[in-house]
């Protein structure tokens, strides 16, 4: 594993554009939210001051009423993306920063345990312990954001109206509320997608996703990115897994950094009372012995196994028996040849190993399991996953993501998606050092 420390530092050294990452050169040339955080975990293990600055940069783009945006533009005269800054318009809210430009939606609340973490490997150094502090105000804002403005009816459970901000922009979850999202071609604006000349078709979404995707962006400008509007009107309104399993997971450790440095912490507190058991209750699919997405608007459950119901291990919400049959899933899927985890149900005639969230394995997925099966003893099921990634990378590269079926792999030259990418490297660097 040891071989993979330097090359993976020289990625993250060669995508740090002076004071924030990009994801991968080309296909991803700006800042990402959840990308940044994982980010600054592999960059804490060999320049600490990276770290800092990463998400410092980051959170020079929180708006006023809290929300980090998915998407940070700090060079206005990039134009190799779409949608790029001036398509998104998030100015037209008045809270959007007017410098640097950002997206108009949020991706998940990874800040919270990053800051935890390399607290946890850098205890005694004074320079993160101010920045911690500076920086802790700032989460618990965007926490407070997302109660207050995605839980309308105060359940604990915050709401998405858009596939990007769940991480797993095309994922089957999705497609019965793509499927109700009815338009007229002809009113959506011009634009090219540029994602699909830079990476091959077939492992990106689909032109009837990426039309309803430009269709959800354009709702979220009609409202000015106001909640309000868009709870009300949006085909797309689901409470995520994932998104919910993060937030909690970052609320402990808001805790645990509160008490640490003295902070009040009894409005995360009472966050956190009603989103754990709530998150408990509604999600989990005693069927299927997963936890499930919510359709909002729908008003049921997405029947569906894939890899959002297994973060809530790393927040830890399953209670030990339903940990036990998560963790016998990953068990089964191990014994017949699959890399552990795949995005998503292996057994569902909409698998797909090859295009991105419909089964592929995500190196940033497979962080957050191994950390979730550790804390509640599962060990030997935590090696694999992080083996299986260790394994992936030293064979295919450090790209986006990887087939997830070992037969397909093991014909491949390569990973899937973009190469020489900051999450892989980081969540590899991370998962290696952390012996």
């Amino acid at each position: 594993m040891e071989q993979l420390v330097q090359p993976a530092q020289q990625i993250l050294i060669k995508n740090w554009k002076d004071g924030f990452t990009i994801p991968t050169s080309r296909l991803y040339p700006f800042q990402w939210n959840w990308d940044s955080g994982f980010t600054a975990l592999g960059q804490g293990h060999f320049d600490l001051d990276f770290a800092i600055r990463e998400l410092q940069s980051l959170f020079s783009a929180q708006w006023e009423n809290g929300m980090i945006p998915h998407i940070v533009f700090h060079s206005e005269n990039e134009k190799t993306y779409f949608p790029n800054y001036d398509f998104w318009d998030a100015n037209v809210n008045i809270g959007a920063p007017d410098k640097p430009k950002t997206s108009g939606i949020t991706q998940p609340a990874v800040h919270g345990f990053v800051l935890e973490r390399l607290l946890e490997q850098f205890p005694d150094s004074e320079k993160l312990v101010a920045f911690a502090k500076e920086l802790f105000p700032k989460i618990v804002k965007l926490h407070r954001w997302f109660y207050q403005y995605r839980d309308p009816e105060r359940e604990g459970l915050t709401f998405i109206f858009h596939p990007w901000e769940s991480g797993r922009d095309n994922s089957p979850l999705w497609d019965e509320s793509m499927d109700r999202t009815v338009f007229n071609k002809e009113d959506l604006p011009n634009y090219q997608r540029r994602d699909t000349s830079i990476a091959h078709a077939d492992e990106r979404p689909t032109s009837y996703q990426y039309d309803r995707y430009v269709y959800l962006l354009q709702l979220g400008k009609k409202y000015k990115y106001d909640e309000r509007g868009i709870f009300e009107e949006s085909p797309f309104l689901i409470q995520d897994t994932l998104m919910n399993a993060v937030l909690i997971k970052s609320n402990d450790s808001l805790i645990q950094l509160g008490k640490r440095f003295g902070f009040d912490t009894a409005e995360i507190e009472e966050w956190q009372q009603q989103a754990k058991p709530k998150f408990a209750e509604k999600l989990w699919n005693e069927e299927l012995e997963t936890f499930t997405v919510y359709d909002l608007r729908a008003n049921h459950a997405v029947s569906h196994k894939e890899i959002g119901g297994l973060s809530a291990l790393y927040a830890e919400i399953p209670t030990s028996l339903q940990a036990l049959k998560l963790n016998n899933y990953l068990q089964s899927l191990h014994q017949r040849g699959y890399y552990i985890c795949p995005s998503f149900d292996v057994d569902s005639p909409l698998f797909d190993s090859k295009r991105y969230w419909r089964g592929p394995i995500w190196p940033q997925m497979n962080w957050m399991i191994h950390h979730g099966l550790k804390a509640y003893g599962f060990e030997d099921t935590a090696a694999i996953v992080k083996a299986d990634l260790i394994e992936l990378v030293s064979k295919l590269g450090f790209y986006e993501y990887f087939e997830s079926q070992k037969d397909v792999a093991a014909r491949l030259e390569t990973g899937y998606g973009g190469g020489n990418f900051s999450w892989t490297a980081a969540c590899t660097l991370d998962l290696v050092r952390d012996c």
